[in-house]
């Protein structure tokens, strides 16, 4: 059997971390086996669809990397790939089941079945559309067929159940989590055909699967209750049924439970690949956090997956070499957000000086309408600075003193601003002047032979001159600094200190 594997989102707002991760494994799959990762967009339920969700969800696997290659307008083999177009065919299949006795017509309203939920409420009991009432109820197992056409043909509403079988045990296999049993007595009769001429997803999704050569299911955990009825339906059909495999939860970082969009706003970390707006509010997405996609593909595919090893950084083409779902774990995989910073500092690092160079130009002059430094001396400021960064955004706060003279002073740090601190930076200043080669390596020795001439402490210099330079007690060796800034930059920030502080 040929490997033909698909996401089938749909289209109810933003692609949640947890769907791209489902993504991404039957991107890999697919493409470990030389096989068709394909995108079907089930919009069957319109009463949840919202406007521009589809595009974000293609946008998102473009900016991915794993782009499928089967979709709506892409190599339309199976089409049409949305199932709101496909909405004329599926009649049909529910109309097969009815003939072959493993659906019937329900006319129940939904206030009738309403009061009896709540009529089992009240009794301590939970009400189940199944085998146990079924008869009771106003469908079409309780009369005519001929009674049933008059109904149809008067127009009223009904919808179409499946017949779960009685008294069954049924075994089934999943990748992940190996032999399971379910007993049909449990299981509810579904509907598979609405009363608005749509089907659920049920009937769609094994219809479609079956129509589009679907070799293997790869979907969330929160579908596996719903393993016992596709099994039923594929049988029902007499076809054959694809292998499934059922993909952990991604669980908040603290405690128990799925991962959700509230855990991201109150944490602060963003569970969207793109940001997306609405009327109401703004949700963050990884790429506009400065998220490289590849750190972002790196971290989901260590969600619940490893390769058997202590190797964490795996490119997308490592990825595919080495994946397995028999390496899948059952148990649900714990998002860090610290650990998805640390993976973005790993890419960070990959990138060349020159490409962030380019990047941080751009930033500086947007900020400051201007950037004094040569773009062989932004790269050098860049390799100053890139190790401390997760995020190329964070450039500006750890390098702005190279551009911008400080106009505060950090308080705890200038707490290192002793009395004689004037006269030992005017004498800084003094053997700065002295200086005709102003590099770091020239810098460096002739201050520190000054101090160690002078039995000056190392600390009672260093520490003010940075102060005086960068505003604060950090960034890169402090001669890089003054050679990139300047003699007479050096100098007048030096003295503005001395004034200040």
């Amino acid at each position: 059997m040929s490997v033909r594997v698909r996401f089938a989102p749909s289209p109810t707002g933003p692609l949640h971390i947890g769907g791209v991760r489902t993504a991404l494994f039957n991107y890999l799959f697919a493409k470990k086996h030389g096989g068709v990762f394909y995108l079907r967009v089930e919009d069957t339920d319109q009463t949840r669809f919202v406007p521009g969700a589809e595009s974000y969800i293609f946008e998102a696997l473009e900016w991915l990397g794993i782009a499928p290659d089967e979709t709506v307008g892409k190599n339309e083999k199976f089409g049409p790939y949305r199932q709101s177009e496909r909405k004329a065919m599926y009649k049909q299949y529910a109309d097969q089941l009815i003939d072959s006795g493993w659906a019937y017509y329900a006319f129940d309203t939904a206030e009738s079945l309403d009061a009896m939920r709540k009529e089992a409420e009240a009794a301590g009991k939970t009400f189940i559309y199944n085998h146990s009432v079924r008869k009771e109820l106003d469908n079409s197992l309780s009369f005519s067929r001929e009674k049933v056409t008059e109904r149809i043909a008067n127009g009223e509403q009904y919808v179409v159940r499946f017949k779960t079988p009685v008294n069954e045990i049924l075994e089934l296999n999943d990748i992940i989590r190996g032999d399971i049993k379910f007993d049909t007595n449990l299981l509810d009769d579904k509907v598979l055909f609405k009363s608005d001429g749509m089907p659920t997803y049920h009937l769609a999704n094994i219809v479609d699967d079956h129509l589009m050569e679907t070799s293997h299911v790869i979907r969330g955990e929160e579908w596996l209750p719903s393993l016992p009825l596709h099994h039923l339906l594929y049988k029902a059909f007499g076809w054959n049924a694809p292998e499934f495999a059922h993909l952990p939860l991604i669980l908040k970082p603290i405690g128990n439970g799925k991962l959700s969009k509230r855990d991201g706003d109150k944490m602060g970390f963003p569970v969207f690949p793109l940001e997306w707006k609405t009327e109401e509010e703004i949700s963050s997405g990884y790429r506009e956090n400065g998220f490289f996609p590849e750190a972002v593909i790196n971290f989901l595919a260590l969600l619940g997956w490893n390769d058997g090893t202590e190797q964490e950084i795996f490119s997308l083409e490592d990825l595919v070499q080495k994946f397995d779902l028999n390496r899948i774990h059952k148990a649900g995989a714990k998002f860090d957000p610290e650990k998805n910073k640390w993976f973005n500092h790993q890419y960070l690092q990959k990138q060349t000086d020159e490409s962030l160079a380019e990047t941080f130009q751009k930033d500086v002059i947007n900020r400051i309408g201007k950037c004094d430094f040569s773009f062989f001396e932004m790269i050098k400021i860049i390799s100053m600075i890139k190790e401390r960064a997760h995020f190329v955004n964070e450039f500006w706060d750890l390098a702005n003193y190279f551009f911008e003279a400080p106009t505060s002073y950090d308080e705890k740090a200038a707490k290192n601003w002793k009395e004689e601190t004037p006269f030992l930076m005017q004498q800084v200043i003094a053997e700065l002047n002295k200086i005709e080669d102003f590099t770091s390596v020239t810098i460096e020795t002739r201050l520190k032979e000054w101090m160690m001439t002078n039995e000056i402490g190392t600390g009672k210099v260093m520490q003010p001159l940075r102060l005086s330079l960068v505003g604060a007690l950090k960034g890169p060796h402090l001669f890089d600094i003054i050679e990139m800034i300047g003699k007479t930059e050096t100098i007048k920030r030096i003295e503005k200190a001395v004034q200040t502080l």
